[in-house]
C-alpha cells in the first residue's frame, strides 16, 4: 500500500499498482501546466476530499514495494479522461489491458 501526499499534510493510502497509474496521469498534466482537482472518495476512507493540484503543488508518491508494477495503458487513459473532465481526477477500477473505453464515460464500451 503506497501513499499519495500533497502539500505535506493531505495523505491518501492507495495500492502501489493504482498509485503508479495515478502518478503517470498527475505528472503528465502538471508537466503541461494543466491544473486540475483530485478527488479522493469514500472508498479510500476518511470521507470525501478534493485537492486542487497545480504546477507548484508539493506532491510525494511513496511506494511500499520496491518493484514498479506493469503499466496498463488502458487504465492510464481512463484516469486521464477523468482528470480532463470538469469533475476532476478520481480512481477508477482497472479495466483489462486493451479494452476499448466509452469516450463519454471512460468506462469499458459495451459491444
Amino acid at each position: 500500500m503506497g501513499t499519495f501526499i500533497c502539500e505535506g499534510h493531505q495523505k491518501a493510502e492507495i495500492e502501489d499498482r493504482a498509485l503508479i497509474h495515478l502518478q503517470l496521469v498527475i505528472t503528465a498534466k502538471l508537466r503541461r501546466g494543466e491544473p486540475f482537482p483530485w478527488k479522493e472518495d469514500m472508498s479510500i476512507g476518511g470521507g470525501r476530499t478534493t485537492v486542487w493540484l497545480h504546477e507548484h503543488s508539493s506532491i510525494t508518491f511513496k511506494y511500499h514495494g520496491s518493484r514498479q508494477p506493469p503499466i496498463n495503458r488502458t487504465w492510464t487513459d481512463a484516469l486521464a479522461f477523468t482528470a480532463n473532465a470538469p469533475s476532476g481526477l478520481y480512481l477508477t477500477p482497472e479495466p483489462r489491458e486493451g479494452t476499448h473505453l466509452d469516450p463519454g464515460t471512460s468506462a469499458p464500451a459495451l459491444a
